[in-house]
């Protein structure tokens, strides 16, 4: 058995930056448990070919550990992936981290006030407990009738089967969401012929961009200063963003017509151009990016099916609309199970409720890192914690610092952080109204933003990441209980 004081579950950018904080702030009395043989989380799993960043390379990275070795303006997959590996050395955490040891299972044990969480590797006890599991982990597999009749390759685009040579095969690609509109091009290169499902198309703007030259590499390496200002002004650029995501009517009008001007630009044929334009207002989906997928799909080396796939007989492939598809290999790009985090199945809290239970009408928290009915648990990443228009490790950042911040003042509720329920509550409603008026809510699409169950916004923070630090550093821990409550009796743990 380990004991620590702080036990963190994933060891992606949440993870390791959750490490950086902890370390920052005097505490190195922790463990990163990982399920896999290496750190990384999703640039380690997704391995498609054409996988990348959409967000800008100098501004998906920690703010302590500016790269100025990325290959260009969005940085590839493999970039990524041995990025965090170099900042887990650079930081020394190697020795905190316990590879092949993912969650199993974590109880609060309401005897010792600590968290007991069981591994592969053995038990782990720790004071508390932060869940750095990430939200597009687990591949959402859609229900299609007849599927396990299809014999040939078969898998999730973010568990690449990299043994199955797709060239000269005739391959079906399932969904043209993020991970289609990239692997969709890379794959038209070689395969006899794509057949793609689309449930409903995309807003697609440009990507433009390039590489980085030798010289822009060695500027930056040589004049930090011109890295900063760099990573500066793509900030500001991505809090700009913010307005025509978010459903400003001047922002998202000119936003919407660069996207048509875009498609029309790359799709001559008015058929297929009506059928890529989406019938939804510009934001309420992910917006995406990309100079390559529209081409593809105007090729002859693509078939796009306006349908949703419906069932599989064999080879055969059916769509919604009727239309049948024989195919020899099929990819599902269908996304992650996103409002209904896996994790949260194996973490009970002191009532004896899961996480899952707790959030069974979508998910809910205060500060989107601490949930009532859960001490000392803090979650990265999860409820409301996303963006749609900037970095996702600068909310991580931020949530890292606020979490590392509250443990330092665990003594003063007698060791045991418990989330008032009001404040939860309140939190829950201040996301409510600010996200009701705009396209996430309004917009006439379904999204991954909104649980289906509730339909409230429960993965998107309706904000800037400025305003999220503001709301942050509100917090003043009356969003905690100012003694220990008496716990239910718990349910024995093994």
């Amino acid at each position: 058995m380990t004991r620590v004081e702080v036990a963190i579950v994933g060891a992606g950018f949440a993870g390791i930056g959750m490490a950086m904080a902890l370390r920052r702030a005097g505490r190195d009395d922790f463990v990163l448990l990982e399920r896999a043989a290496s750190v990384g989380g999703t640039w380690r799993d997704n391995t498609y070919p054409g996988v990348a960043c959409d967000v800008p390379s100098h501004l998906y990275g920690f703010a302590a550990h500016p790269n100025p070795s990325w290959s260009g303006t969005y940085a590839r997959g493999p970039e990524i992936h041995e990025y965090l590996e170099r900042v887990v050395e650079a930081e020394g955490l190697s020795d905190h981290v316990r590879l092949c040891a993912g969650m199993q299972w974590a109880d609060w044990d309401a005897e010792h006030e600590a968290w007991r969480i069981g591994t592969a590797a053995g038990v782990v006890v720790a004071d508390a407990l932060v869940l750095a599991c990430g939200r597009l982990t687990e591949p959402s597999i859609p229900d299609i009738a007849g599927l396990e009749t299809f014999r040939g390759p078969l898998f999730h685009s973010a568990r690449w089967d990299h043994s199955a040579d797709l060239a000269g095969l005739r391959v079906g690609v399932v969904g043209t969401g993020a991970s289609a509109v990239q692997l969709v091009p890379e794959l038209a290169r070689t395969a006899a012929h794509i057949t793609l499902f689309q449930r409903s198309p995309a807003w697609i703007v440009p990507r433009g961009g390039g590489a980085y030259s030798e010289a822009d590499r060695a500027r930056f390496a040589e004049q930090p200063a011109a890295l900063a200002r760099l990573r500066d002004e793509l900030y500001a650029e991505g809090e700009a963003r913010f307005a025509s995501r978010s459903g400003d009517a001047e922002a998202s009008a000119r936003a919407q017509a660069e996207a048509l001007a875009h498609l029309h630009a790359q799709v001559a044929d008015p058929a297929l151009r009506a059928a890529l334009t989406p019938d939804y207002a510009f934001g309420c989906k992910r917006v995406l990016l990309s100079d390559e997928f529209y081409p593809a799909v105007a090729s002859d080396g693509v078939t796009l099916v306006p349908a949703a796939l419906e069932s599989a007989h064999g080879s055969t492939l059916v769509a919604a609309d009727g239309s049948r598809h024989e195919v020899d290999a099929l990819v599902l790009a269908t996304g992650f199970a996103s409002t209904r985090q896996p994790y949260a199945d194996l973490v009970v809290g002191e009532h004896g409720e899961t996480l899952a239970r707790h959030w069974s009408t979508g998910m809910t928290s205060f500060a989107s890192t601490v949930v009532a009915g859960f001490p000392n648990l803090f979650v990265l990443n999860g409820p409301n914690a996303s963006l749609g228009h900037s970095s996702s490790v600068l909310m991580i950042e931020e949530q890292a610092a606020y979490t590392a911040g509250v443990l330092g003042r665990r003594q003063e509720v007698g060791g045991v952080l418990r989330v008032d329920p009001r404040a939860e509550q309140a939190y829950t409603d201040e996301i409510a109204a600010a996200a009701a008026s705009t396209p996430w809510m309004t917009g006439g699409c379904r999204n991954w933003y909104v649980d289906e169950r509730s339909g409230r916004l429960t993965l998107l923070w309706p904000g800037t990441v400025d305003a999220f630090r503001t709301r942050l550093a509100r917090a003043d821990g009356s969003e905690f209980l100012p003694a220990p409550a008496t716990p239910a009796p718990l349910r024995g743990i093994a």
